[in-house]
């Protein structure tokens, strides 16, 4: 074995995890790669040509580069554990009126799960990915940091990650960026690899319309939902939709109705079948409710700490200050907030660590 240990890595097929398996194994690592199958693109209906890490091709491309280097590659099919908790709590989070974010579950619960068990059959002591993230330690706990990479970064999706997990991780591309990883790809001989382009979709969604996807997997579901009321935030009528799972926080595109002026979803009431509109200012909120806290940088969150709370992948993060209550965390923001949308995930920074992260329950109003 060598001397600095067996390592699985999660192999896409992808220019990221596939530069990340490369360097480990220059490094000394004896790598192992896997490449897990996730999803059937021929279950998901849409119209859009499989691509992306569970196609064919990208297993093919992972194996390929494996068989080059000269370690062991594995496929796994992990469709039933997937599709078991991420494609039915994305159902569901959207019949519940929220908005769930399937990538961070899919991370947290599925991913890293299922690379740890297959870690320990396989003897290996660590297991590595091609995200954009570093990993400190304080104290004696691991934490997430971001990645040198500002645009490429991805710790907002790993807060869920257990003392566990991050004990046992590796991110070989947290201290690079895409250009240099791409240069990476291209002077080890790989020019096809280095021009390889991203998905950006949810995996199990390729055409990008989640609407669709949620009228294939609840067959009756449009006709169940269809003709609830458009209420402005005095709570009057102003028009019918087309069913609650339809509309997200912050959509003012695609209402189906003309209503003179910018409208925009501020509340999804699915109870009564109702979608809430305003116009941008009703947007604002002043704080949240946050549950299944994660505590990642400190064994518990103190009281009144202040952090740079992030409500989106792409959000730059508002001042806040967070407090403790008793199963969950209120989070109070100094400045108010456009679309807190119940469902996504909330992170906490302090400078680029990570404290901890949870789901947004609910938003308080300015």
């Amino acid at each position: 074995m060598s001397k600095k240990g067996r390592v699985l890595v999660a192999m896409s097929g992808g220019i990221d995890s596939t530069v990340a398996a490369m360097m480990l194994h220059e490094e000394g690592y004896e790598v192992v790669g896997i490449t897990m199958k996730t999803w059937d693109y021929a279950n998901s209906g849409g119209s859009k040509k499989e691509t992306g890490c569970c196609s064919l091709d990208s297993i093919n491309d992972a194996r390929q580069v494996a068989v080059k280097m000269g370690f062991h590659h594995f496929i796994v099919d992990i469709r039933n554990e997937f599709g078991d908790y991420v494609i039915d709590n994305f159902v569901e989070e959207y019949l519940a009126g929220r908005t769930p974010n399937p990538c961070v579950l899919c991370n947290t619960h599925i991913k890293w799960s299922a690379l740890l068990k297959r870690a320990d059959a396989m003897d290996c002591e660590f297991i590595a990915t091609g995200h954009y993230a570093m990993i400190k330690e304080l104290n004696g706990r691991k934490y997430i940091t971001k990645s040198a990479d500002v645009k490429k970064d991805q710790s907002y999706v790993l807060w869920g990650l257990s003392q566990e997990c991050l004990n046992r991780s590796r991110f070989p591309l947290g201290h690079l960026t895409k250009p240099q990883v791409r240069q990476y790809a291209l002077d080890a001989g790989y020019e096809e690899l280095s021009k390889k382009t991203e998905s950006y979709e949810i995996c199990f969604v390729p055409d990008n319309d989640y609407r669709g996807f949620l009228k294939r997997r609840v067959p009756d579901l449009e006709t169940t939902v269809a003709g609830g009321n458009f209420v402005n935030i005095k709570g009057e009528i102003i028009g019918k939709h087309q069913g609650y799972p339809f509309y997200t926080i912050g959509q003012r595109k695609g209402l189906g109705a003309a209503f003179g002026k910018p409208m925009f979803v501020t509340e999804i009431q699915p109870l009564t079948n109702t979608v809430v509109l305003g116009e941008m200012g009703d947007l604002l909120r002043n704080g949240m409710t946050v549950g299944r806290v994660n505590s990642m940088k400190y064994a518990t969150i103190p009281t009144g700490l202040e952090v740079a709370t992030q409500v989106r992948y792409n959000d730059g993060g508002t001042m806040s200050q967070l407090i403790p209550q008793k199963d969950n965390l209120y989070v109070e923001f100094f400045a108010n907030v456009k679309g807190v949308a119940p469902g996504q995930s909330a992170v906490f920074y302090e400078g680029d660590d990570v404290v901890g992260g949870g789901i947004i329950y609910k938003s308080a109003l300015n």
